[in-house]
């Protein structure tokens, strides 16, 4: 609201309040006092009120407009984070037999030039196990004592189904490397696989119903030649629990229903083992999720996201425009609500400079570096354009470049994600951003709230005071009054008789 503006609303409340005053006191019927006071009191206090109303009204303004920058920003910053962290604008695996081997690309991988050759020859398993011995109730108690679960390496005998050695001590030093021993009171068959599940040992125990109305309990590991396990009763005074015996020495107790294994592969010529088949350490930059063996090579390759990354530029720069047009609003030098604040005056110039920062550092000569360096311009007025025959030209001869400006940044330094988050949580900051902005007017409108209430309480004690002082005057006039009707009355009736 400019001064022309509040001068006009004063001089306005002004002579609205002195022409009810002359209206009231030029009635013919007596004055009207409340009409009077309130114009009075309008007309004292009309210049303050609309100051106050002025400054309000422009904090107000303030408030929004920094609360409207904030959140465009943390819109646009939120929206491109979440593209770059989708992976969808990096060079991505390609398996030739996804049914064998699927792949995917880990975090921050570069893999431009992907190739290698794999064969799987065997998946990786994990021990399951089973009671033989049907119970017929699994919530009748079956004992109390304690078991003892090992994890080690076992031998298996040639159809799976039975363990005939086991090695508990893998690192050699002459005691079980991973024991644990889990405790049970009064156990049901139940009980049992409930005790051995709050353990949390990666082993998993499940009451399998046979739909005979019987049930046994079934044991799974976790995947792994060193997870293979025993279980045995180590503490069993009323002989309940020896038939859950998992083992070499176990006898018919138990059954082996599959046997504890690595992975086995072949990458480029090499034979390797692993424990899982979710293997993230042996092709750099890629998760290999083995699927099947393959004893024909799957092939691994890579292919740019030249389509992503084109759809990726035009969106930034339609988003870069639309927050820029309501940082240019509130910035604007006659009508703009932040036209003085410096967070908002900062977070334009950040704004402007981010076509030509640079975004990847320690990039090869010649190739981009910029958001200007792949078509990315600026117009007269600050939004930005593109030129599509750049950025086409960028992406067939230098796409790992491209992708290099829409990675992922691990450090937060390189990559147009970082540079616009930099931008962000400077806007944001409550120490000298816009939040510190919304603190001061918020601070400030209550300072003026506080007046306002002051100079309220002031009109109010200025009506009381008029509104008694007029109604005492009214009495006496109309004392006067009815003195001058009994006088004029009498000067009549005299001059009657006189006649």
């Amino acid at each position: 609201m400019t001064t022309t503006n509040t001068t006009n609303t004063t001089s306005n409340v002004v002579t609205s309040a002195t022409q009810s005053l002359l209206t009231s006191l030029g009635t013919g019927s007596g004055v009207d006092t409340a009409s009077l006071v309130t114009s009075l009191v309008q007309a004292q206090f009309a210049n303050r009120t609309a100051q106050l109303t002025t400054k309000s009204d422009a904090l107000t303004a303030q408030i929004t407009g920094a609360a409207s920058l904030k959140s465009a920003m943390t819109s646009f910053n939120t929206a491109l984070d979440t593209l770059v962290k989708s992976g969808s604008l990096a060079t991505q695996p390609l398996s030739s037999n996804s049914g064998a081997i699927g792949v995917s690309a880990l975090p921050g991988a570069k893999l431009a030039g992907l190739s290698s050759s794999i064969t799987v020859s065997q998946l990786a398993t994990a021990q399951t196990a089973r009671t033989n011995a049907v119970i017929a109730d699994r919530t009748a108690p079956i004992g109390s004592g304690s078991f003892t679960l090992t994890f080690g390496k076992a031998t298996y005998s040639t159809d799976g189904t039975g363990m005939t050695g086991f090695n508990g001590d893998l690192d050699g030093n002459g005691s079980a490397d991973n024991a644990v021993t889990i405790d049970v009171t009064n156990a049901s068959l139940d009980g049992v696989a409930a005790a051995i599940n709050a353990k949390r040992t990666g082993v998993v125990a499940s009451v399998v119903a046979d739909g005979n109305g019987g049930a046994y309990l079934s044991l799974r590991g976790p995947t792994g030649d060193a997870k293979a396990f025993t279980f045995a009763a180590t503490s069993d005074p009323g002989g309940g629990l020896a038939q859950f015996a998992i083992g070499p020495t176990a006898g018919g107790n138990t059954s082996i229903t599959a046997v504890a294994q690595n992975a086995k592969l072949t990458v480029d010529g090499i034979a390797v083992e692993r424990a899982s088949n979710t293997i993230s350490d042996l092709v750099d930059g890629v998760k290999l999720q083995l699927n099947a063996t393959a004893v024909a090579p799957v092939t691994l390759s890579s292919t740019p996201p030249s389509g992503a990354l084109a759809q990726a530029v035009t969106d930034f720069v339609d988003t870069y425009n639309q927050v820029f047009a309501v940082v240019t609003a509130q910035t604007d030098a006659k009508t703009g609500a932040l036209r003085s604040d410096p967070a908002a005056q900062t977070l334009l110039r950040s704004l402007k400079g981010l076509t030509s920062k640079t975004l990847v550092f320690g990039a090869a000569a010649g190739t981009p570096s910029s958001l200007a360096s792949i078509g990315v311009g600026t117009n007269r007025d600050g939004t930005l354009k593109l030129d599509t025959a750049a950025l086409n030209k960028a992406l067939v001869g230098t796409p790992d470049a491209v992708e290099q400006l829409f990675a992922f940044s691990t450090n937060g330094l390189n990559g147009i994600s970082a540079a616009v988050n930099q931008v962000a949580t400077a806007a944001n900051s409550v120490i000298f951003g816009l939040g510190a902005s919304e603190s001061r007017y918020a601070k400030a409108k209550g300072t003026l709230a506080d007046q306002q209430d002051k100079l309220e309480d002031q009109s109010a004690a200025m009506k009381t005071r008029l509104t008694q002082q007029f109604a005492s005057m009214s009495s006496k006039v109309a004392a006067y009054k009815s003195t001058q009707t009994f006088l004029t009355g009498q000067i009549a009736a005299w001059n009657k008789s006189d006649s």
